[in-house]
């Protein structure tokens, strides 16, 4: 990989990120057509840049968390977010602990992706016009965990899905999209925990991978933004149309 490759490689991972029309896959799709075959640790070296994002933008959530862990506070609204996230992250621990290899060798299937988009855009869709009030709890903050785990799966959006789940299960849209991004920091670091051994032999130029996070965690932090927007705008739902018909395109090029 030259240094065109990590930065068309960053821009994709940042632009898809946080937008719901899965990164992994779109990776998938342009590390085929580029021909390229970077490892998995690649992509999760751009999901840590992508993590810093998150880091940024909810700060003041994170502190308001570690502050009630710290003083023991689990029964105000921080605190309990912390047990919710807890819960949720443990579900998405025992997918990746025990399926890993078998969803890792998605990574070269292109098919997989398009038909991973085609359920991605079904689930945006079915969230259209969805009245929301509710809040997280214990049961949603599992099940929205065990989606997180299965959108290892390229294709799979890991915000879309988890955003939808709530908002299917009544969370408040803003209070859904909240709590998918929190409950992504766990999953990415240890992701990268995971993968941290592989890093060595993997033959990249530190700078190059210093470039690549540089430019995920830019172009990351203006998706994340505008995606805020569009939850709360109720126009969530329009994202389907995207995943639809790139993963239309996706199968009708592979049958071709």
């Amino acid at each position: 990989m030259d240094i065109l490759d990590v930065v068309i490689l960053a821009a994709i991972q940042g632009v898809t990120e946080w937008l719901p029309v899965s990164s992994s896959g779109h990776l998938v799709l342009a590390q085929a057509w580029l021909g390229l075959a970077p490892p998995v640790v690649f992509d999760v070296v751009l999901h840590l840049g992508t993590l810093g994002v998150i880091l940024a933008v909810f700060w003041d959530d994170i502190k308001g968390i570690l502050a009630a862990v710290l003083r023991g506070g689990f029964h105000t609204p921080e605190g309990r977010l912390a047990i919710f996230i807890t819960l949720g992250s443990i579900p998405t621990a025992l997918v990746g602990f025990f399926f890993n290899d078998f969803l890792e060798s998605l990574y070269n299937e292109p098919v997989v992706v398009g038909w991973a988009l085609l359920a991605t855009g079904t689930l945006l869709f079915l969230t259209r016009g969805v009245e929301t009030e509710g809040e997280v709890t214990l049961t949603k903050s599992i099940v929205i965990g065990t989606v997180q785990g299965i959108a290892i799966i390229p294709g799979i959006s890991r915000s879309g899905s988890t955003i939808a789940c709530g908002i299917l299960m009544g969370i408040e849209r803003e209070r859904a999209a909240r709590f998918s991004f929190l409950l992504s920091i766990p999953a990415v670091v240890g992701a990268g925990v995971m993968e941290a051994g592989s890093l060595r032999g993997a033959g990249f130029d530190p700078l190059s991978l210093l470039l690549g996070v540089a430019v995920a965690m830019g172009v990351g932090y203006v998706s994340l933004r505008f995606l805020l927007r569009t939850v709360t705008s109720g126009s969530f739902y329009l994202f389907s149309l995207y995943c639809w018909a790139a993963g239309g395109l996706v199968l009708a090029a592979s049958l071709w």
